[in-house]
């Protein structure tokens, strides 16, 4: 069982990157072999529409645009499970992830009939952080999650989201222009949700072992 993790958020240790980690001790818990990645970390773009995926002699499921994620996206394709994680940033996902989904559809997608060319199966979970609070999630955010889940879906396998809410910006809010946020609720729900949160992060992680 091979899962990879991808981190679309720029902070490699705060909120979305905890989350991750959990979900990796889980996956790991229940014998999986596991990769880790901050996409922040790679350069790329979105798609480049060089058409190169759809030349009648090309190998299909592949990028062939020559950067850092053309072949993560091959190893996407050879997971048994994927987990990405993002905060939340103007209601959606970060442009990391979107240039990442937006990749991975385009060479999967047949231009001949508008099929999907992968026949594999990649369960995949979402875990995303936001500031806002839950009610906020639920009413507002949940829409645009649910419409990423479902463009995952083009890898044929079970798609789950995580939504962790209300979250720590930062350790010290004394140090930054924030006076629209309360600390001392933000700190509470550091104390009281997140460690919830983490352990629902560590379950996904084992549950897409065997699902």
């Amino acid at each position: 069982m091979k899962i990879l993790i991808l981190n679309g958020s720029p902070r490699k240790n705060w909120n979305t990157a905890m989350m991750l980690k959990e979900a990796q001790k889980g996956a790991e818990s229940a014998g999986a072999e596991t990769e880790y990645i901050d996409l922040f970390d790679l350069t790329y773009t979105g798609c480049r529409s060089c058409l190169a995926c759809k030349r009648k002699d090309a190998d299909r499921c592949k990028c062939f645009w020559k950067d850092d994620l053309s072949p993560v996206i091959e190893r996407i394709f050879e997971a048994d499970a994927l987990i990405i994680g993002s905060p939340i940033y103007l209601r959606d996902v970060t442009s990391q992830v979107h240039g990442l989904i937006e990749r991975l559809h385009f060479c999967a997608l047949s231009y001949d009939d508008y099929s999907n060319y992968f026949k594999g199966r990649v369960n995949v979970g979402i875990i995303l952080t936001m500031n806002a609070p839950k009610i906020f999630y639920k009413t507002v955010y949940k829409r645009r999650a649910k419409e990423v889940a479902k463009s995952l879906k083009m890898l044929n396998g079970s798609v789950e989201v995580y939504a962790s809410c209300d979250t720590l910006q930062v350790s010290d809010y004394s140090k930054y222009s924030m006076a629209g946020f309360n600390e001392n609720h933000k700190k509470n729900m550091r104390q009281k949700q997140f460690p919830k949160d983490l352990k629902e992060a560590y379950l996904m992680g084992a549950r897409l072992c065997i699902v």
